[in-house]
């Protein structure tokens, strides 16, 4: 009989045995999500040096993107779990169906997003916001929103190469794209090389070309490759296939109101945080800022659980399914914990990057919304484990296909619980900013708790009637 301990170590060694192939897989995947947080974080540096007022326009304007951008890419999820399985089953015919109908649907769905954020843009006259901000917002947002028809389409993209393994070419899509958006900030912000200084609108253009040459890198860096040709041959958008579309709305649209609940809630803060002023809304957004982009590690290991558990799904095998699930799950919390220290030791330091402590004209206001995003970064500290497990878990549910169930979780989790603490314990007269992001750490630790005991039901309940 083997002593105790020597079972614990073996059934965690056939848990961390995978770490390596789950990396592999999820790196690319990783960097490329961070490619698009990069943007929005590129973005709020070089605006950030004009001064926070600039800095809190952006952070509103962008808070409706993100909220468009959340649908476009929670509803592209659906593509990868379906090529997945299909190419478990080998199945090229099928997948060759899901990629045309799920590309389809994104071009749709980009162009309706677009549409949308321009019929409410209005509300930020109504949301109780700093004029001077609502005056800075309102061109910015013009821009920015155009370009979600490029991102939300490259999703399309991204999601079905990541269906078939090959996480890599979206990364190198989105090197390319955050290189020419670095360019075009530097010239277009401050007016360099003879280009004329347009502030935070320079900003704009260079969030939407970058975005377009992103989508025409990724379509002609997989039509060119060999693995793709297949599903390229005779690809036409207007090839629609009802039950194919029907199926991926089905999982589309939950997946969508998935991610849009989590971003609604972080938008919330923002608009909570400008009620506070326009000095904590640029504190928000920094916090945000910087967890967003460790938040994207998690995202990248969330597309892995997604591409590995559809794998299994596809084949039938339930328990490897569980096994490789488990592996993930415990690569992101010991991940998360990393990044929870790195966040706690740096507090005071990392919201130095977004503004000029030099600044003589801004040095009050500066040093003010400083301090107030070294608060929100302990608490930022504190949820990147619920935020982390919560999102593989949410990625699991999803390679298995399970969609229904988890939508209500999070919006349960997030706008019955979350957001209602955020509110009150965001007012002046009680926590304020600090407040506010006590809530979002409420509702992601409860999301996350729940979304784990469904990932286990299913799983054992799969295992035993297979």
């Amino acid at each position: 009989m083997q002593p105790k301990h020597n079972k614990i170590k073996l059934n965690l060694k056939s848990y961390t045995s995978e770490f390596r192939y789950n990396l592999k897989l999820a790196y690319p995947v990783m960097l490329g999500m961070i490619g698009h947080t990069l943007v929005s974080l590129i973005d709020n540096i070089m605006v950030g040096q004009i001064g926070p007022t600039e800095l809190a326009a952006v952070s509103l304007g962008n808070s409706f993107v993100f909220i468009a951008m959340s649908i476009g890419i929670g509803f592209s999820t659906a593509i990868t779990p379906l090529i997945a399985e299909s190419d478990g089953e080998k199945n090229i015919s099928k997948g060759k169906t899901v990629f045309n109908q799920g590309l389809f649907l994104c071009a749709i769905l980009g162009v309706a997003l677009f549409l949308a954020v321009l019929l409410i843009k209005p509300l930020m006259y109504k949301m109780s916001q700093p004029e001077e901000v609502v005056a800075l917002a309102m061109p910015y947002l013009n821009l920015v929103a155009f370009s979600l028809v490029p991102l939300v389409m490259f999703q399309g993209f991204k999601q079905f190469a990541d269906g078939l393994s090959e996480t890599k070419y979206s990364m190198y899509a989105t090197i390319v794209a955050n290189v020419v958006n670095v360019f075009l900030n530097y010239v277009l912000i401050f007016g360099k090389f003879g280009f004329p200084e347009m502030g935070i609108l320079g900003a704009a253009i260079g969030t939407l070309t970058s975005r377009v040459i992103m989508l025409l890198y990724i379509w002609w860096l997989l039509k060119s490759k060999e693995k793709f040709k297949p599903y390229f041959e005779r690809f036409k958008l207007t090839n629609l296939n009802k039950r194919m579309l029907k199926k991926i709305v089905s999982l589309g649209f939950p997946s969508a109101m998935q991610m849009f609940f989590e971003v609604a809630i972080f938008t919330g803060a923002i608009w909570l945080s400008g009620v506070l002023g326009s000095n904590p809304q640029a504190a928000n957004q920094i916090a945000l800022n910087l967890s967003s982009m460790t938040f994207m590690v998690a995202m990248g290991l969330s597309v892995t659980a997604m591409i590995r558990v559809g794998n299994q799904k596809g084949l039938r095998n339930f328990k490897e399914l569980r096994r490789i699930a488990f592996s993930i799950f415990l690569l992101t919390f010991f991940l998360d914990i990393i990044f929870a220290l790195v966040f706690t030791i740096f507090h005071n330091d990392l919201p130095k990057l977004y503004l000029d402590e030099t600044d003589v004209f801004n040095q009050v206001d500066n040093a003010e919304v400083i301090l107030i995003a070294a608060k929100l970064l302990i608490v930022a500290a504190v949820f990147q484990i619920s935020d982390g497990v919560q999102v593989v878990v949410l990625g699991a549910l999803r390679g298995m296909q399970d969609v229904k169930i988890p939508t209500l979780i999070t919006f349960i989790a997030y706008w019955v619980i979350g957001f209602p603490t955020s509110f009150f314990l965001g007012k002046e007269s009680a926590l304020g900013s600090t407040g506010i992001w006590i809530g979002l750490l409420v509702g992601l630790t409860i999301s996350a708790i729940l979304l784990y005991f469904r990932f286990n039901y299913l799983t054992k309940k799969l295992i035993r009637i297979s």
